[in-house]
């Protein structure tokens, strides 16, 4: 009997496993998918499309020479091609040509002299370098600048300036004929770019729900579960972000209705999983709910296959499912003071409602309600406009962004400079391609780029030689070079190694075509030597006039507690017909953005020199406790929409006044802080109690945890005091 009782345990443990194995390779193929079909590679495909067209066009008009040049025109245009919203299109795309075309020329007119060209590099890279000040807009500016001089050099010298003239007429003619198709092919694309980015926003709050799942699991250590979840939400913010800029715009047709309120409910789905968090505390330190605990990770963890099922009908174009999954429900409660248990139940309940609204919203069985949004759907997107005011962030010899084009006209000078000694017939180009790619504002981010750069184009060289090994006929490189055109372009933000690599693959076989004469693995050995010389500099350069991260640290706390206190003031307002919520929800978009911003400037500075690092202790305690603020938060504004039948309001409205006032003097530090500790957070921030949700009267839990709240912001300003070393 004991023999046989082993052999079935071992049996069930080997199915156990392989079903585990089969789960996740589903999972992986699940996010390979979500890849393939994410909105990067729809994007990258336009632009191959529009790139090989443009150029065959061209060269059927003006013949092989006067496409190549184009081709780089082409290719500068390309460089801010990106989902956007249909109104400002052109606005996106014009900057970088228009100022690229006075480059281009130059570029040509110095082709004679070293020094001319030289000193046109150093100056226009300076200038191109200064565009980062406009952020994420101006990056493809800036890109679009620096290699409409560095595509230059490849350029055989023009025998005059008509020629020189001439090149520059087919350069602005290939930019401009791709501009016209970028807008056009952008407003075509643009129900599945919603589709697609408002599909990404839902897997990433399908994430955050699997790790807040994990909660209910004893063995995983809390500190590590918090650090997922911030790492999480950064994530999440900067995709929300994006999908706002494309599902928010002109919400006018009923699908765009139904998108723009299927993104509202993940945002308000977002809120209540943050709520649930300190509930799931206070059941965490009852240790009495073993048995219920793994009913509410699978009802987290079904909520998340829902989630990602709606967003592969979304990436897919296909309604959602009426029933999509099977679905347990959590046990009855039988404990009747078990308030902490009822109330995660609550929540739990609460983001299915919500998810359940996004599957009838998807189905069109329930009405958009986006009135919040309907004519303010400007407030909540991007700037779109260009303007001068970002300049103004130059003055001062320590500026960030100054010092980033000092340090990138240094690293071009010196990628020129070199090349032009170099014992082999390298390419200047390539050289200072590198060094543009690889030099970034950061030094974590500079570190990741030349990574990725020397492993890729390592990778991409041996791709090229295994290719050519084959003898393919022109028709087989010439797809491989749309396809490498669309790789690169896709990948160039999410994952820049698989860039690396197909901009290598491009490269040389573009090489092969015009040269064939030209042996492939001494073109390979010289790519890969002129690629470490450009990251080498690139580096080098990064310890250049540095701005660490400690320099933002104390801006990017202060921008986190101001956020947090417009929030506070917002959030502890009566809920009632003429509540803000207009006002509330763009304070709220704030406070996770700043928060999301000093997530990730942390997470840079563990690049830096742990001589120039920020004080990581305090600012990981303020990280949490604004996580937690959030939370409390949160879950009083919820309270107020929901269950104000069961508050004294008179005695409710002068305590949320005075908790308004009470957290934005601490935040702002008009009152003294906290005493200081060498632990910031001893004081456990989720230590008030639940409501219980059957009480008639839930006033003295609302008093308690504003007085909780007023806590954390005395906490959250010590923190503040300590990371910024005052």
């Amino acid at each position: 009997m004991a023999e046989h009782l082993r052999k079935l345990r071992t049996a069930l443990l080997r199915h156990a496993e392989s079903w585990s194995l089969w789960r996740a390779a589903r999972r992986r193929v699940w996010k390979l998918m979500f890849s393939v079909l994410g909105p990067h590679v729809t994007n990258g495909l336009s632009v191959a499309i529009g790139l090989i067209g443009t150029a065959l066009i061209l060269y059927a008009i003006g013949g092989l020479t006067a496409a190549a040049t184009a081709g780089v025109g082409i290719l500068i245009a390309t460089m801010a091609d990106l989902p956007a919203q249909k109104h400002h299109k052109l606005q996106q795309m014009l900057p970088g040509p228009l100022l690229g075309v006075p480059l281009f020329l130059a570029m040509q007119l110095s082709h004679d002299s070293i020094q001319q060209q030289a000193m046109v590099l150093i100056c226009g890279s300076f200038v191109s370098f200064l565009a980062m000040a406009w952020g994420k807009r101006g990056g493809p500016v800036s890109a679009g600048m620096m290699f409409s001089m560095v595509f230059a050099l490849a350029e055989q010298p023009p025998r005059g300036l008509f020629e020189a003239l001439h090149r520059t007429g087919w350069f602005a003619l290939g930019a401009g004929i791709y501009v016209v198709y970028g807008v056009v092919s952008n407003g075509l694309l643009n129900g599945l770019y919603r589709n697609q980015l408002l599909a990404d926003a839902i897997k990433g709050f399908a994430g955050i729900l699997r790790t807040q799942a994990r909660r209910f699991d004893g063995h995983v250590h809390a500190g590590g579960v918090m650090s997922d979840m911030l790492t999480q939400q950064a994530a999440l913010a900067d995709a929300l972000q994006s999908a706002r800029d494309l599902v928010l715009e002109s919400p006018r047709t009923p699908a765009r209705q139904r998108r723009a309120a299927i993104l509202m409910a993940l945002l308000d789905a977002r809120d209540h999983l943050l709520a649930c968090d300190l509930d799931i505390d206070a059941l965490a330190r009852q240790g009495e709910n073993a048995t219920v605990q793994p009913a509410l990770r699978d009802a987290l963890l079904f909520r998340a296959r829902q989630l990602e099922t709606l967003a592969t009908a979304l990436l897919l174009g296909r309604g959602a499912p009426a029933q999509p999954l099977p679905y347990r429900p959590i046990p009855e409660i039988t404990a009747p003071d078990n308030s902490a248990l009822r109330e995660v139940i609550a929540r739990v309940a609460t983001i299915a409602s919500e998810v359940d609204r996004m599957y009838a919203l998807a189905h069109g069985e329930l009405k958009a309600d986006i009135a919040a949004v309907r004519e303010t759907w400007q407030l909540f997107i991007s700037a779109t406009t260009w303007s001068w005011m970002p300049l103004r962030s130059l003055q001062g010899w320590y500026a960030p962004t100054l010092r980033y084009a000092l340090r990138g006209s240094l690293a071009i000078a010196i990628g020129y400079l070199v090349s032009q000694h170099l014992p082999w017939a390298a390419h200047p180009y390539w050289v200072l391609a590198t060094i543009v790619v690889v030099l970034r504002a950061s030094l974590a981010q500079t570190l990741e780029r030349r990574n990725a750069r020397i492993a890729g184009t390592i990778f991409g060289c041996v791709l090229v030689m295994v290719v050519l090994a084959e003898h393919p006929a022109p028709q087989v490189v010439l797809g491989v070079i749309a396809l490498s055109s669309a790789v690169a372009h896709a990948f160039v933000v999410r994952r820049y190694f698989i860039t690396s690599v197909a901009a290598t693959l491009l490269g040389l076989m573009q090489a092969h075509l015009l040269a064939a004469d030209v042996h492939p693995v001494f073109a390979a050995a010289e790519r890969i030597a002129d690629t470490v010389i450009g990251a080498l500099i690139a580096w080098g350069c990064s310890y250049v006039l540095p701005v660490w991260e400690k320099s933002s640290v104390p801006q990017m706390v202060q921008r986190a507690l101001a956020a947090q206190s417009r929030h506070a003031e917002l959030a502890l307002v009566p809920a009632s017909t003429t509540s803000p919520d207009l006002q509330w929800r763009l304070a709220r978009r704030e406070a996770y953005d700043s928060l999301s911003a000093l997530v990730q400037a942390t997470a840079r500075s563990r690049s830096e020199p742990r001589a120039v690092q920020p004080a990581l202790e305090p600012l990981e305690t303020l990280q949490a406790l604004s996580y937690h603020m959030l939370a409390h938060l949160t879950a009083v504004k919820s309270m107020l929409q929901l269950r104000r039948g069961q508050l004294d309001m008179a005695v409710a409205e002068p305590a949320l006044a005075a908790a308004a006032a009470a957290i934005a003097r601490a935040l702002t530090g008009s009152e003294p802080a906290a005493p200081r500790r060498s632990r910031a957070a001893t004081v456990d921030p989720s230590q008030a109690r639940p409501p219980d949700m059957l009480a008639a009267d839930l006033t003295p839990w609302l008093l308690e945890r504003l007085a909780v709240s007023q806590s954390l912001a005395a906490q959250m300003r010590a923190a503040a005091d300590l990371s910024s070393g005052s």
